[in-house]
């Protein structure tokens, strides 16, 4: 692969703004570098559902080798502060940004990954699979943009999802279901000093629910957490309504039901010995998925990470990805370590030696013959 041209292609595309819903510019230019390579691309009209301009991108390129294609994936958008970004390129060969943005590894170090892997393979007549690619949109939303894309375009039944930080090597294999939740309380109002039995304290009901929730981590499958909770006019007035908000995470979907039916039970037993009314909304962002370790795409990973000398790391992860979408799919996937560090931050930093090693590790998926 070419190591210059794999850093400023880097370079080039953290300089690109694209938050979530706004990746207009750099799908441009991730279009024409994928017709340029060979790829038949197309774009959807996923955006549209968000009132943003960018659909989902996906491509195609017929290989020479026997097989079913491949599936190559990362996201375009990036969390914010996004707006400016520049890389900067250390002595030592970090990759930072100035400090006042995040750098965008998430996920541009994926996006470079795959288009060095197959541009290089083309330029040394390497064969390699047929290989499909789907960079999707507001991945960092939960997935909006590809829980919208039209599956019966992919002819895959594998994919390698680049978009995992730590040490390239690590590997997700399972990763849980996410589910939001809001509680709003509607109580009565009423003077604080004056009349308080009159009213229906509505923080009071929430806080009694609260209280009577594991909050944490519930088991190893498991995390469940309350972030938001606002209500409440003045201190002289009993609340009269008051929102709560939340998510739990687990491995085990059946699980992660079951205990949003009993937080659920909780906040509506609390309303009701109130005498208070109850609002409830749920939101399943994402659905746990588990692919077998032992399996051929895990088998086909360890493999690619031996021939670029280093041993495969299979781990859980409690985030979810776009790979969680593609399960749903039933394609078999994971999700890749691509040398990017503290992500969702502006502390986060990319190594050179690791882009070239997380490339390396594609190309070695792309060419694999089993």
């Amino acid at each position: 692969m070419n190591r210059d041209r794999l850093i400023e292609e880097f370079i080039e595309l953290v300089a690109i703004d694209a938050p979530s819903f706004g990746e207009r510019k750099m799908a441009d230019c991730l279009m024409q570098k994928l017709t340029e390579i060979g790829f038949t691309v197309s774009e959807d009209e996923a955006g549209r559902a968000f009132g943003s301009d960018c659909g989902n991108l996906y491509g195609y390129l017929e290989g020479e080798l026997e097989g079913e294609p491949l599936l190559f994936s990362a996201h375009m958008d990036t969390v914010p502060p996004a707006h400016g970004k520049r890389a900067i390129l250390n002595e030592d060969g970090r990759i930072t940004s100035a400090g006042d943005t995040v750098l965008g590894a998430d996920d541009v170090a994926g996006l470079v990954a795959i288009l060095e892997s197959v541009r290089s393979l083309r330029e040394e007549k390497i064969p390699h699979r047929s290989i499909e690619v789907l960079f999707p949109i507001a991945e960092e939303t939960y997935a909006n943009g590809s829980n919208l894309f039209d599956y019966t375009q992919i002819r895959s039944k594998e994919a390698y999802v680049l978009d995992l930080d730590g040490k390239v090597g690590r590997v997700a294999y399972t990763a849980p279901s996410i589910i939001s939740f809001t509680a709003v309380i509607h109580g009565k109002a009423s003077h604080a000093g004056f009349a308080p039995e009159a009213g229906i304290h509505s923080i009071a009901i929430a806080a009694g629910a609260i209280s009577k929730m594991k909050l944490g981590r519930v088991d190893e499958d498991t995390t469940v957490n309350v972030g938001k909770i606002e209500g409440g006019k003045a201190t002289n007035i009993i609340p009269e309504s008051c929102r709560v908000e939340g998510e739990l995470r687990s491995f085990r979907h059946e699980k992660a039901l079951d205990l949003l039916q009993e937080i659920k039970r909780l906040f509506t037993q609390e309303a009701e010995n109130a005498g208070a009314m109850l609002e409830w909304k749920e939101d399943i962002t994402c659905t746990a998925y588990e692919t077998d370790p032992r399996g051929l795409t895990a088998r086909r990973y360890a493999r690619a990470c031996e021939a670029a000398g280093i041993v495969p790391e299979f781990v859980k992860t409690l985030g979810g990805s776009d790979c969680n979408v593609f399960a749903t799919k039933q394609i078999t996937g994971l999700v890749l370590s691509n040398a990017m560090n503290q992500v969702h931050s502006c502390n986060e930093y990319t190594e050179v030696d690791e882009l070239i090693l997380s490339t390396q590790i594609v190309r070695n998926l792309m060419t694999s013959r089993e």
